[in-house]
């Protein structure tokens, strides 16, 4: 893993008891010969603490955590950094007579020490860490403190696949990693890199998941089993273990700091400490999904919306803006520390952007946007938060055709759709141009559809059951899907914001607020 998650619960019998420092040894005074001579002074060995350990005098030791990785160091329910390598440390500190001061630090910048770039920051970094010779060449490890293997975490209803041969003949399959773990270069190595979806923290990944957003992640068996745990019959290991590995805590090259640690661990090994530890954190089924979201500064987030597109965002009876997107990034917001600018911008300034011309004038677009491979070689998508299928939304009296095929059959029919859109390429495509009116707004086609002046248009079921609750009677959906897509937010690409959003989306995603959302603008039919 990183990190690669643990494992098989077995700390790693190995550590050797180094912790035996050598005793203060003296000089006897020589006898006297002509006349009496004074003593040599006693020579002093090492200072050792009451452990008989190391004395390291005090001092602070900065000790770099994620906060983000459950169970070795994590922020929980009632905002304490608590886990693993706190317990550890704090534990070891009192043994070794110094001051543990964990400071917060991006994965990517110990990731980058380890790779020889930059000045550590830290006199030593706690985060699940395994450890590679490529890695032990820039930085110094501890000695092992736990041994794992990698599995596949997969959902609990898997029966495509049991093992990572079988997932590689599913078409399409995703797998979710963690760049600069091991995890993502077992991935990579083993099902290519254009199959796998990077994520920022494993918390996101496990939600994606859940949310069938990816097929698959690689987890130790020991974190995924309390995965497992805080998702009753959701979620399963399956196949063979794919590595068996060794994780380590990190030093900067040559520090005096590791054989005072490495004293410690083999101390705390010997009596229990290391397994109580383990058992403490690791052998539970508590492991909730942990996310932590970053701190904008309060900074404002332009917001592109069409205020036309029903739930999505659109203008309420008493001229509000109002919708499914409003609702999520209000939200969204409260949770990141930014301030939500909705700008009201036509659908063709969204087109325009995605097909890679002009300058985009939002930091965010939210209009209900399909993701395809076509737009995100201009712009970067958020993961996905609706599935939807494309469907005929019809006049609810409508009893001359029931799907796309009978819908052909009838004399001089149209189809009304909005250009730039998915809806209008599916139309184009079943129908043929000549018969799709074109509209500049998803309610003016709706309007056309409610007179009689178009017979049907596509569009997505979650948009449709919109339009037929504040049309009842009016409209129904009929035939079978025609699609099966995703949505997602816009981002410029390699906008900074867009690890924030997915972060947040999974946070909101995994304590029930998105089905909330999706459950008041998104009612289901009668």
């Amino acid at each position: 893993m990183k990190k690669l998650h643990l494992f098989n619960g077995l700390l790693i019998a190995a550590l050797t008891l180094a912790a035996c420092a050598p005793a203060v040894t003296t000089t006897e005074a020589p006898q006297p010969t002509a006349a009496p001579t004074t003593a040599p002074q006693a020579t002093e060995g090492p200072k050792l603490t009451a452990a008989g350990l190391p004395d390291l005098g005090g001092r602070e030791i900065r000790i770099a955590v994620e906060n983000a990785y459950n169970p070795f160091n994590f922020i929980d329910e009632s905002g304490n950094a608590v886990g693993y390598d706190y317990d550890l440390f704090n534990d070891a500190c009192q043994r070794l007579n110094c001051k543990p001061v964990f400071v917060q630090t991006a994965w990517d910048a110990i990731v980058a020490v380890m790779g020889g770039q930059g000045t550590p920051e830290f006199d030593v970094a706690a985060d699940g860490i395994t450890i590679t010779e490529e890695r032990a060449q820039n930085v110094d490890f501890s000695t092992p403190y736990i041994k794992l293997a990698q599995q596949l975490l997969v959902r609990a209803d898997e029966d495509r696949f049991e093992d990572a041969d079988g997932l590689k003949a599913i078409p399409g399959f995703k797998v979710g990693a963690q760049p600069g773990t091991t995890n993502y270069d077992l991935a990579v190595e083993l099902f290519g890199e254009e199959n796998i979806v990077t994520f920022d923290q494993y918390g996101i990944i496990v939600q994606a998941l859940l949310n069938g957003d990816i097929d698959a992640t690689l987890m130790d068996n020991v974190a995924g089993q309390g995965y497992i745990g805080a998702n009753p019959d959701k979620l399963k290991l399956t196949g063979p273990e794919l590595t068996a590995e060794e994780l380590g805590f990190v030093f900067p090259k040559g520090s005096e700091l590791k054989d005072p640690v490495n004293a410690a661990l083999a101390q705390m090994k010997a009596d229990g400490t290391l397994d109580a530890l383990f058992a403490k954190w690791f052998l539970s089924t508590t492991t909730p999904v942990e996310i932590t979201l970053p701190d904008l500064g309060g900074r404002e987030i332009r917001i592109a919306v069409e205020n036309a597109y029903n739930p999505f965002n659109f203008i309420d009876e008493s001229g509000n803006a109002v919708g499914y997107d409003y609702d999520v990034f209000n939200e969204a917001c409260k949770r990141l520390n930014c301030k939500p600018v909705f700008v009201q911008t036509a659908w063709d300034a969204i087109v325009a952007v995605m097909g890679g011309q002009g300058t985009p004038e939002f930091d965010i677009a939210a209009d209900g946007i399909t993701i395809t491979e076509e737009r995100a070689q201009n712009v970067d998508f958020s993961t996905p938060y609706i599935k939807l299928q494309q469907k005929l939304l019809v006049r609810a009296d409508e009893d001359r055709f029931t799907d796309a095929e009978s819908l052909k059959s009838v004399s001089g029919f149209k189809v009304g759709a909005q250009p730039g859109t998915t809806n209008y390429d599916v139309a184009a495509e079943l129908f043929g141009e000549e018969n799709v009116v074109t509209f500049d707004q998803y309610g003016l086609i709706v309007q056309a559809l409610i007179n009689g002046d178009i017979d049907a248009t596509v569009m997505d079921d979650v948009a449709g059951q919109g339009y037929i609750g504040a049309n009842p009677d009016k409209l129904k959906i009929v035939g079978e899907a025609l699609t099966n897509e995703e949505l997602g937010f816009v981002f410029p690409k390699g906008s900074e914001l867009r690890s924030a959003i997915d972060a947040v989306l999974a946070q909101m995603k995994a304590d029930g607020t998105l089905d909330e959302i999706y459950a008041k603008w998104f009612p289901l039919p009668q």
